[in-house]
């Protein structure tokens, strides 16, 4: 299975924010897209997704068959805003998306533990800090299992330690041969990650 970008542009408001974009990732790969703000980066992403419309080119998900006919099949998208409703718990917001998105990956109190929130799961999505916010949306890409994680500045939010805890997770999401692609302005501690710069291809 890989993931292949052809081509590819992106619009936003009706207007180009880059083009002949491309790149492939194979099982257990790793592409870190770079540039300024207002490059794109986010765009790609959610065109990737399948949250925003191909402009032009393409992006496929070869040989997934009709588990993963295609990335939007394919991936979990870890956008800027956590995708949870405050006013549940943070264990409610895991199963329901647990039973969303289907093919049971960890059980909910487990992952909870792997991004060190297993005493506080009770609490309203509310109640929590900012980091804890990050690292409980971080414990949804584990709760199903996708093979293609779309991460948008996936650190922001955390401190050092988290930081170091979300690239072990990560590093464990190739080794067990998924892909990765991530908008970042911070390196990730992913050893032989590839780097897409974003910016000046319009």
């Amino acid at each position: 299975m890989r993931l292949v970008a052809d081509n590819l542009a992106g619009e936003r408001g009706g207007e180009t924010i880059f083009s002949k974009v491309g790149f492939t990732l194979d099982p257990g790969g790793c592409l870190l897209v770079t540039g300024p703000n207002g490059a794109g980066k986010s765009t790609l992403l959610r065109v990737v997704a399948g949250l925003l419309p191909v402009a032009a080119g393409t992006v496929g998900l070869e040989s997934g068959g009709e588990r993963w006919p295609d990335p939007a099949a394919a991936c979990h998208y870890l956008g800027h805003l956590n995708g949870m409703k405050v006013a549940l718990t943070v264990e409610e917001n895991l199963r329901f998306w647990q039973q969303f998105m289907g093919e049971m990956h960890l059980a909910v109190d487990a992952a909870l533990d792997s991004v060190g929130l297993g005493e506080i799961g009770h609490l309203p999505f509310a109640y929590l800090s900012t980091g804890q916010k990050r690292r409980a949306a971080i414990a949804r890409l584990l709760v199903s299992h996708r093979p293609v994680w779309l991460l948008d500045e996936p650190t922001a939010g955390l401190d050092t330690a988290s930081e170091a805890q979300f690239a072990a997770l990560m590093r464990a999401h190739l080794k067990e041969g998924g892909m990765i692609v991530a908008a970042t302005h911070l390196p990730l501690a992913i050893e032989g990650a590839g780097e897409l710069r974003m910016g000046g291809n319009v």
